[in-house]
């Protein structure tokens, strides 16, 4: 058997396409995981046990339900009872209630890690409780998340692949046409695997250096 990758040349933008609705739908499906994740992780550091407990319950479904699952009874089951969404904005949805449920740990794991004393010399300057949150504990949180943020994002990206079950045709489902069009799968499950790992690697790299900037001052008040 012969490699000849030059077969995809006719494709290459069908799989550029894609890639690019497999970028959009995460980025997207990142900003919705993000805002649930903060609330998420601030019901589950809150004092009050019932919204703990709701927390809770959010996370444990969406992290103990294989994501399939979830994302056929959005695109199937949700329009028995009137609610009807495209595949793409089901598969956006889908990933956003999933990456919630990693990113509130992520999230409620920063918060966790701030120090009693910055706290307690907030509420004595007399700041209210929402401003001490949005200003001081959401920040310090955020900025200790990134490393496990950006591995959430990798996550969403490799989970994104299963959109195609849903008849979306992002860069998985683009190449599972081109491989039944060109009879050549290996030539193009080996350029999609060079993709992911490319699309991975690159988010990866970023976070490390996002991570690396934020805490700057950090680090250099330990050495």
């Amino acid at each position: 058997m012969t490699f000849d990758p030059t077969i995809l040349t006719p494709y290459l933008g069908d799989l550029a396409a894609g890639a690019r609705l497999t970028a959009l739908a995460c980025a997207l499906a990142l900003s919705g995981a993000l805002a649930l994740g903060i609330c998420v992780a601030l019901m589950r550091t809150a004092a009050s046990a019932p919204a703990r407990r709701a927390a809770e319950i959010y996370v444990d479904v969406f992290r103990n339900v294989p994501f399939i699952v979830q994302l056929f009874f959005l695109f199937y089951g949700l329009p028995e009872i009137g609610m009807e969404l495209d595949a793409f904005s089901t598969g956006v949805l889908a990933l956003s209630l999933a990456g919630g449920a990693y990113t509130s740990d992520a999230i409620r794991a920063g918060i966790l890690a701030i120090e009693p004393g910055v706290l307690e010399a907030a509420q004595v300057s007399g700041l209210s409780r929402l401003v001490i949150y949005r200003r001081i504990v959401l920040p310090i949180a955020l900025r200790t998340s990134v490393r496990p943020l950006g591995a959430v994002f990798v996550n969403l990206i490799l989970t994104s692949s299963i959109l195609s079950a849903i008849t979306l045709n992002e860069l998985t489902g683009a190449a599972k046409i081109v491989a039944a069009d060109t009879f050549q799968p290996f030539e193009v499950y080996a350029v999609l695997l060079l993709a992911y790992v490319t699309l991975t690697y690159a988010v990866s790299l970023s976070a490390g250096a996002l991570h690396r900037r934020l805490n700057r001052d950090r680090a250099m008040g330990n050495g």
